[in-house]
C-alpha cells in the first residue's frame, strides 16, 4: 500500500497501527517480558491496548514471522548442529527441535509434542530436503535421533561418513538455547502445543535475525522493529 493508494491521514493511521502491533510483538519476541509489560511500555508511549490484544497478536503473527523469514533463507555452511530441549506446555513436557550451523546461525526449528524416532525423523527429513547434504551433521546419542538418521542415510538423504555423536561439537547449540530458555522466565507459562509453537516462532526468528545481524557486523545495531517491518516488506 503506497501514498498513492490511500490519502494521507489513512495512511498516518495505517502506519501508526503497524509502528504499535511491531513495538508490541517486537518487545515481546525479542525480551523476557509479559503481555502486561508490554502493555505498560505502550502505555508510556501514549498507546492503550489490552493485554489480550498483545497476546493475540503474539499468536497470529509469529507463524508468519516464520513463514516469510524461511521464505528469504539464506545459504549455511556445510556443517550443522542439531539438538531439542524442553519447553514446558500446560504442566507437560514438549521438545523444540533446533538446527543451527557452524557459524551459529538459525536453519530451522520445530516443536513437537513428544521426544521420539517420528519427530526426529520429520524435522530432520524437512532439515536435509531444504537445505541439501551438509558435510558434517552432529547430533547427541539419543536413540531415537540415532534411528532416525539411520534411516535418512539408507534413504540417501545423508552420507554416513558426515554423521557425528560428539557432546563436545554440540555444545554450541546447547549454548544456543540459552535464549529461548531465558526469554520463558518471566512470561506465562504456555496453554497449548499451538499457542506455544506460534510464540515460539516469533522468539525464534527474532534471534536469528539477530544472530545474523551480529555477524554481518552492521554500523546501524539492531532494532528488533526496523528488523520485522523489512520481514514484512520484503
Amino acid at each position: 500500500m503506497t501514498n498513492s493508494s490511500v490519502g494521507f491521514p489513512q495512511f498516518y493511521q495505517i502506519q501508526q497501527i503497524l509502528d504499535r502491533f511491531l513495538v508490541a510483538v517486537g518487545y515481546y519476541f525479542r525480551f523476557s517480558l509479559s503481555y502486561r509489560d508490554i502493555v505498560e511500555l505502550l502505555r508510556d508511549r501514549g498507546i492503550t491496548v489490552h493485554h489480550t490484544t498483545v497476546m493475540r497478536w503474539v499468536h497470529h503473527y509469529g507463524p508468519i514471522f516464520k513463514a516469510l523469514w524461511r521464505r528469504h533463507q539464506t545459504a549455511h555452511a556445510k556443517s550443522w548442529r542439531i539438538d531439542e530441549t524442553y519447553i514446558r506446555v500446560k504442566g507437560r513436557w514438549a521438545y523444540l527441535y533446533r538446527a543451527i550451523d557452524s557459524n551459529g546461525l538459525t536453519m530451522d526449528f520445530e516443536l513437537r509434542k513428544h521426544r521420539d524416532y517420528t519427530a526426529s525423523y520429520h524435522f530432520l527429513k524437512r532439515l536435509l530436503t531444504t537445505n541439501g547434504r551438509p558435510d558434517r551433521l552432529v547430533t547427541d546419542q539419543y536413540r531415537a535421533t540415532l534411528k532416525a538418521v539411520k534411516h535418512l542415510i539408507k534413504q540417501d538423504y545423508l552420507s554416513k561418513s558426515a554423521h557425528q555423536c560428539s557432546k563436545y561439537r554440540n555444545n554450541l547449540i546447547e549454548q544456543d538455547h540459552r535464549f529461548i530458555k531465558r526469554h520463558r522466565v518471566r512470561s506465562a507459562s504456555f496453554q497449548s502445543i499451538r499457542t506455544a509453537s506460534a510464540t515460539l516462532s516469533g522468539v525464534e526468528i527474532v534471534h536469528a535475525i539477530r544472530k545474523r545481524t551480529r555477524r554481518e557486523l552492521s554500523l546501524i545495531g539492531f532494532s528488533v522493529v526496523d528488523e520485522l517491518e523489512a520481514l514484512l516488506a520484503a
